[in-house]
């Protein structure tokens, strides 16, 4: 009896063990329902479509222009200086005068000039007062060689002496004419007629010789001198023809073309200078005067959007097109040709006809559908 009491309490323990597992498979089976539904829910995602602002492109004939400001120079500037040492005693002219050709700008103390002068005349009329010795001499000799009263050495020492006497009087008539043509460089003159650009003397100013005391810029043609940028060589331009506007007044307007390109980079400012020659300037486009000059470049075919429109696929420029079949969005990237106000120009990477989203396209991702304005459905 008491062996057959334990079998029955095994047996029960036994049952409700089992009861317990079927209870928890159950709870597990009704717990992982309604997950299975979420997962299947997740794997299907509805993607909504973004409304974008579009635009179907077109190529156009651009010109794009550079303006700089430059400065109206004359064609020919020369700097003047006395040929003589010495100390000014009178100035006649000032910056800004208008001079003309040979007119007297400035003296020098000529005294120790004509010194030299003086100096000079009386060594011609020694010359001469020897010459007419030698001369006579050589006669006298001559007439006494023909008479057989004198030796042909006496005959030929005369000779001589006179060829001497001749050559020392022009010896000292040259020295004469130095010395004048010294005495008239204490005068400065005017070359050309022109206009008076820097003075640096001053009264009382000992100068030397080739020193520069005044710049003239010379009436006739006039250049407008740039500091170009050296990237602006580098745009394909319509010609050397360049615009000309005065900044202090920008009715007064000239033509002009590209004269000289200097070959060196100024190192300072790294820059070109050009120099523009005005044809025909008007009187109001004085020296000094700021100009500003506009060239433009050769008309190419390009693609205008606006700045909005303009992505980044990586370090390139990009844009968003639009694919008509799927009306989906994907990233081109593009070649952008120049900046205009408000806009970019594509000079490679669209072709005519492609639609592309000009507003909206900051939270666009690869593939994604859209809609536009005027979509037909």
């Amino acid at each position: 009896m008491k062996h057959h009491s334990l079998n029955q309490t095994g047996v029960v323990q036994t049952n409700s063990k089992r009861k317990m597992r079927r209870l928890a498979g159950l709870a597990v089976t009704l717990l992982a329902m309604p997950l299975s539904g979420c997962n299947d829910h997740a794997a299907a995602p509805t993607t909504r479509a973004a409304f974008v602002c579009t635009e179907i492109v077109q190529a156009r004939g651009t010109r794009v222009s550079a303006t700089l400001t430059g400065e109206v120079r004359a064609r020919f500037q020369a700097d003047l200086s006395f040929r003589v040492s010495g100390r000014v005693i009178e100035r006649f002219a000032d910056v800004g005068s208008h001079v003309q050709a040979g007119q007297v700008l400035a003296l020098l103390d000529p005294a120790e000039q004509q010194a030299d002068v003086d100096a000079a005349s009386a060594a011609v009329a020694a010359a001469e007062s020897q010459l007419r010795v030698a001369r006579a001499t050589f006669e006298r000799q001559k007439s006494l060689m023909s008479s057989g009263f004198t030796t042909r050495p006496s005959y030929d020492r005369a000779q001589e002496g006179l060829r001497t006497a001749e050559g020392a009087l022009e010896v000292a008539k040259a020295h004469l004419g130095s010395a004048n043509e010294a005495l008239g460089y204490t005068a400065l003159r005017a070359e050309a007629a022109g206009v008076i650009t820097a003075r640096n003397l001053e009264v009382g100013q000992v100068v030397q010789a080739a020193q520069p005391v005044f710049a003239l810029a010379q009436d006739g043609e006039r250049d407008a001198v740039f500091e170009v940028y050296e990237s602006i060589f580098f745009a394909d331009l319509d010609g050397s023809r360049v615009s000309l506007t005065q900044v202090s007044d920008p009715n007064v307007i000239a033509s002009g073309y590209v004269r000289e390109v200097s070959p060196a980079i100024d190192a300072k400012n790294s820059t070109i200078r050009v120099k523009v020659a005005i044809q025909d300037p008007p009187a109001a486009m004085a020296l000094g005067s700021a100009v500003a000059g506009t060239a433009k470049t050769k008309a190419q075919q390009q693609i205008a959007l606006p700045w909005t429109a303009l992505m980044a696929a990586g370090s390139r420029p990009a844009v968003w097109i639009i694919d008509p079949t799927t009306r989906t969005a994907s990233l081109k990237p593009v070649t952008v040709g120049g900046y205009e106000t408000g806009g970019v120009l594509i000079e490679a990477g669209l072709e005519p006809g492609e639609r592309v989203v000009i507003d909206g396209g900051k939270l666009l991702s690869a593939g994604q559908p859209v809609t536009y304005e005027g979509e037909q459905l």
